[in-house]
């Protein structure tokens, strides 16, 4: 469904996050101080506009309490933060996200009524931290502490192999999860234990962190030994 949603803050969050929601068919207003980064955006999302959010009178003239969400992007000035969102919510904007650098920062953020606090570089720095151990993934999001949801391209020692038999599924030796399949263009959503793997599929997984790694690990592992048997066979 499509929303109305402003931004108020353009460094590189706050444009990547103007630019995604726009791409994906919502209206956006951008707001931030700087002229430049204004026009720089102007042509890639609904209206940017050079204005202070933390001018109540300048808010009201932009109808800013009409809008579903509000994402306070600012992150290093605390105070631009913590006013804006006071006068987001003072406003009627019904949710309003604002990013927080710190804890000390979230927790002012959460108690002044932001709705959601989020924490940017910590949550890519989780990503980027699975991302490096679990070295079959090309994507992870952290859900709970120890435990995620990851997107990696089928590795060649599981195709032609069925999910139960490779060990997925909740009552699998690994308890790991396979909770889509995206296979060209089709999309195969919670497959069956019984799914075959093909080349070229993507898998979206989920569970705790050390059984996805074990389970890679030991798949590995056994797709190796079988290449150096079949070598050795062909050799014989």
């Amino acid at each position: 469904m499509k929303k109305q949603i402003v931004v108020v803050g353009l460094g590189r969050f706050g444009i990547s996050i103007a630019r995604t929601l726009y791409a994906i068919g919502h209206d956006v207003l951008a707001i931030d101080t700087e002229e430049k980064i204004v026009q720089s955006v102007s042509s890639e999302i609904t209206h940017a506009i050079q204005a202070d959010a933390t001018n109540e009178t300048v808010l009201r003239e932009l109808g800013i309490g009409n809008f579903d969400i509000a994402i306070v992007s600012i992150g290093s000035a605390v105070e631009a933060s913590v006013l804006s969102t006071i006068l987001l919510k003072k406003l009627g904007v019904p949710y309003v996200i604002a990013r927080a650098d710190n804890e000390l920062h979230g927790s002012i953020l959460e108690k002044i009524g932001a709705d959601k606090v989020v924490y940017p570089e910590q949550e890519m720095g989780a990503r980027v931290a699975q991302v490096v151990t679990l070295t079959e993934v090309s994507y992870y999001m952290p859900l709970v502490p120890g435990y995620g949801v990851a997107r990696m391209e089928a590795p060649s020692y599981l195709v032609g192999e069925k999910l139960t038999d490779i060990g997925f599924g909740p009552k699998g030796k690994w308890e790991v999860a396979v909770v889509l399949i995206q296979r060209e263009k089709e999309i195969i959503v919670t497959p069956g234990q019984q799914e075959i793997v093909r080349e070229g599929d993507i898998l979206v997984v989920a569970g705790n962190n050390d059984n996805l790694e074990k389970l890679l690990q030991v798949a590995k592992k056994t797709s190796d030994e079988e290449n150096k048997n079949g070598k050795k066979q062909n050799n014989d």
